[in-house]
């Protein structure tokens, strides 16, 4: 690939995939769109690649291969940056997506190939398929989620316990089913719980079920044993969508974080949801 003709452009980045990604026009040419969209690659980058960093010196010392999982991965925007800007460089490691609708998955391997990324692997499993099938490895590194719709991000959270991941970097995205559910026992809570107030509007039921969301996923990592960061990956000038969560594996199960989710969904008449935000029994 020929090195990128502008000084903000990382010299190890492809070209042809900034192209394919849109943030390049076809004639390679910047536009004030394109060095905003390139920003937030790079600041996301800039909190994802020391983890890689790690999980490198880690396999190399081990001697051993090591996966970063791209779950609900749509067009494989976050999986093709990573393997682009890291996993290329090395000798070791792949990328592999995960995706259910199956032309996405056609285009991201046509993408692969045509820009010789041959450690990217592209698979057309439901999230309940991905954690048993054969395809995958039993052991994986990281799992990321880049603004997986609404239940993908939980789809995601799931597989990166299951499989015990040592890493999960998430964007969530359109949060609607908590909403939805406050929506549905609202006249209920409202007779039982003057909180209630706090979700009464609905556009505070659609926010205040976002924000819920994200709190219930990251005591659901906690429960399992992931140390949890939250913080803001773009300014709100950029995207709504701000919100990038980081959990580390680090400890066993921590029970006090489990009974907060199961306390929390119970005095939200969120019943409905224990499945979705599973804890340790």
């Amino acid at each position: 690939m020929g090195q990128a003709p502008f000084p903000e452009i990382n010299p190890d980045q492809s070209v042809e995939l900034l192209k394919e990604l849109h943030i390049l026009t076809r004639d390679g040419k910047m536009n004030q769109d394109s060095r905003r969209k390139l920003k937030q690659v790079y600041h996301l980058y800039n909190f994802i690649g020391p983890l890689l960093n790690q999980i490198h010196l880690t396999a190399l010392e081990g001697a051993k291969n090591y996966s970063i999982i791209d779950h609900g991965a749509g067009k494989s925007y976050l999986g093709f940056i990573l393997y682009d800007l890291f996993i290329k460089q090395k000798n070791l490691g792949e990328v592999i997506g995960i995706e259910t609708r199956k032309e996405l998955v056609t285009k991201s391997v046509e993408l692969a190939q045509k820009l010789n990324f041959e450690r990217m692997k592209f698979f057309h499993l439901t999230v309940e398929e991905s954690i048993s099938s054969d395809l995958l490895p039993n052991e994986v590194e990281m799992v990321t989620a880049l603004h997986a719709c609404d239940t993908a991000t939980d789809d995601a959270i799931r597989f990166a316990i299951l499989k015990k991941a040592k890493h999960v970097v998430l964007i969530p995205c359109c949060q609607a089913e908590v909403a939805a559910t406050l929506k549905m026992h609202k006249e209920k809570s409202l007779r039982t719980l003057p909180l209630t107030e706090l979700w009464r509007h609905p556009l505070h039921t659609r926010e205040f079920g976002s924000h819920v969301t994200n709190v219930l996923r990251c005591l659901q990592l906690e429960a399992f044993g992931y140390q949890v960061t939250v913080t803001e990956l773009t300014g709100l000038e950029h995207s709504m969508k701000n919100e990038l969560i980081m959990a580390k594996l680090h400890q066993g199960p921590s029970q006090k974080a489990g009974e907060k989710v199961k306390r929390i969904l119970a005095d939200l008449n969120l019943h409905d949801l224990m499945g979705r935000f599973f804890v340790p029994m």
